[in-house]
């Protein structure tokens, strides 16, 4: 079938990039907002735009409102019929369920606190499963006042997941494709380091004058090269982070009891309680055992503020407080936990130091999750994963190129069909995706299911955008370059100004006040003005390319014309 190794392999590189590079330039582009994903929130969240805030008093302010937060309705109707035992009668009425659990969780870079609740169910049909409904909600930290439930936070709420699961939840189906993605995308990027034997000179090749394809395959080669061991570390570490959840039905069939013993002997070793003992015991003050842990952290050379605070089996005899330490001063994902015991406030347990293993661990994680405070980092993540959407749009355009030619002398439409979805990929979702920034402005503040709709907007413009790119791909068949490109690539410079503009409208916050005052807030407005600055060059560049295809096709014509002549 393949005359050589590099054949085979450059077969596998190419049909697994395109069958797969499809999703993988959405994981790429929103893992990329998502690096920025609070300072997105606070853009989207006027109420929010204020500086980050230490964990307030958990005993005067955050318990009260704990003890006052409901189940949440969708999480009730969803899951409890699946873990009652409907042979022990009625379900237990939403409002009634007893509160197991109790977290409060915030970041150096989070003005808001994200708090909630886990209600156990009283008759389990798994007595030995995590039997909670849960309860959630975000206060600002210096009043206690709730934001609304149905303020959708469009960073880490919805660009967020979309970068691990692509919004999609159905039986988490999103996480298994972005999965497989990840997997086959480690076989695409060593099949490229295969394929590309003089990768030195690749390295700085670009020569954007030259004919498309040629361009285009630079260009690809480039950004592969450039931010090669950027993608190699983020596909396997992404697969990392989920592998407890890619193996999640194997561990909860076939290793269901080995998971149950070992979390009865880790709370044997611990000395933190498996399981509620059934008697009712009082709250120590909570503030005491916050400032405990402080002291035991800065007795450690690591001095620090409360990242995670949560209670475990709450208002019962077992019941203990685990108090985390925020790690934005470092890149591995440690807390140096304190567990106390909630009813007498004595320290139960330090986490001890780590083994080597959990180190690199810890450490892996912390650098795909990244949580640290480092700006220039974090925008190296940004820049490497753009290029990697980068890389992965010009090898759709160089598939393109480099065969509709064929497809058109053969009546194919595959070029056609190819250049549409990647049209769709790269410019309709940054579409869609200011698209939505733009119906957070205009819908009102106080609108019921407020983010529902937002959300409503985002893949109603994208499916716009996809029809327009099928619309407009005919020109492929002609052997020139579709204009669905430029014309997406205006409609996305447009909306971007407009969605500046919205901001400074409705809220005030002009580019000149939050430049020097807020500079969450100014760094969006100042992305998508760059964006749509870039998006008008690549039009205009787009354009010319457009106008020498035309003329292009139309020497051939006359070629063809003269000779059917002579």
């Amino acid at each position: 079938m393949f005359r050589s190794f590099r054949q085979a392999i450059a077969w596998l590189h190419t049909w697994f990039g395109l069958t797969l590079g499809f999703i993988l330039i959405v994981v790429f582009f929103f893992g990329s907002l998502s690096v920025f994903d609070r300072e997105i929130d606070r853009w989207s969240i006027p109420e929010s735009r204020f500086e980050p805030q230490v964990m307030p008093s958990f005993d005067d302010m955050l318990l009260p409102i704990l003890r006052s937060l409901e189940p949440n309705v969708q999480d009730y109707n969803t899951n409890m019929p699946l873990l009652h035992d409907m042979s022990q009668g009625p379900m237990t009425p939403r409002t009634e369920l007893p509160a197991d659990e109790f977290w409060a969780y915030t970041t150096h870079r989070d003005p808001v606190l994200i708090m909630g609740a886990g209600y156990l169910v009283p008759q389990p049909l798994d007595p030995e499963g995590h039997n909670h409904i849960h309860g959630f909600t975000t206060i600002d930290p210096r009043s206690g006042k709730a934001f609304p439930d149905d303020q959708l936070k469009i960073g880490s709420q919805f660009f967020y997941p979309m970068h691990y699961s692509l919004n999609w939840r159905w039986a988490s189906i999103g996480i298994y494709i972005v999965g497989i993605a990840a997997f086959i995308m480690l076989a695409a990027l060593v099949s490229g380091v295969i394929i590309h034997r003089k990768r030195f000179r690749e390295f700085f090749t670009f020569r954007p004058e030259k004919q498309t394809q040629r361009s285009v395959l630079d260009l690809h080669n480039l950004t592969g090269m450039v931010a090669l061991p950027f993608h190699f570390f983020f596909a396997f570490t992404g697969l990392v982070v989920f592998a407890g959840f890619y193996f999640f039905p194997v561990t909860h069939t076939q290793l269901e009891p080995l998971h149950d013993y070992h979390e009865i002997v880790e709370a044997s070793e611990t000395g933190l309680p498996h399981q509620r003992a059934n008697v009712p015991a009082s709250l120590a003050s909570i503030d005491a055992m916050v400032e405990q842990a402080k002291q035991g952290w800065a007795e450690r050379d690591m001095p620090g503020e409360v990242g995670f605070l949560k209670i475990t089996h709450v208002d019962d005899a077992n019941s203990y407080v685990s108090i985390y330490r925020a790690g934005s001063d470092r890149v591995a994902l440690v807390g140096e936990g304190m567990h106390f015991n909630a009813s007498t406030g004595e320290l139960m347990r330090a986490d001890p130091p780590r083994s080597a293993v959990s180190e690199i661990n810890e450490f892996l994680t912390g650098l795909h999750l990244q949580h640290f405070e480092h700006w220039l980092l974090r925008w190296l993540y940004v820049f490497g994963g753009l290029a990697g959407a980068i890389c992965i749009a010009t090898g759709f355009v160089f598939f393109v190129e480099k065969r509709k030619r064929q497809h058109t002398l053969q009546g194919s439409s595959g070029s056609q069909i190819v250049n549409a979805l990647a049209v769709t990929t790269i410019t309709g979702m940054l579409v869609a995706t200011v698209s939505i920034l733009i119906a957070n402005r205009l819908l009102p503040a106080d609108m019921v299911g407020k983010g529902y709709w937002e959300q409503v907007v985002f893949w109603g413009s994208w499916l716009l955008m996809l029809l327009h790119a099928f619309w407009r791909s005919s020109a492929v068949r002609h052997l020139r370059i579709s204009p669905a490109w430029r014309e997406q690539s205006i409609l996305f410079a447009v909306l971007a100004v407009l969605a500046v503009l919205l901001n400074w409208v409705t809220t005030g916050d002009h580019l000149l006040k939050t430049a020097f005052h807020y500079w969450p807030v100014a760094g969006v407005d100042l992305s998508l003005l760059v964006s749509s600055a870039i998006a008008i060059y690549a039009a205009k560049y787009l354009k010319k390319r457009e106008s020498a295809a035309v003329n292009k096709t139309a020497g051939y014509a006359t070629q063809k014309l003269e000779a059917s002549r002579g």
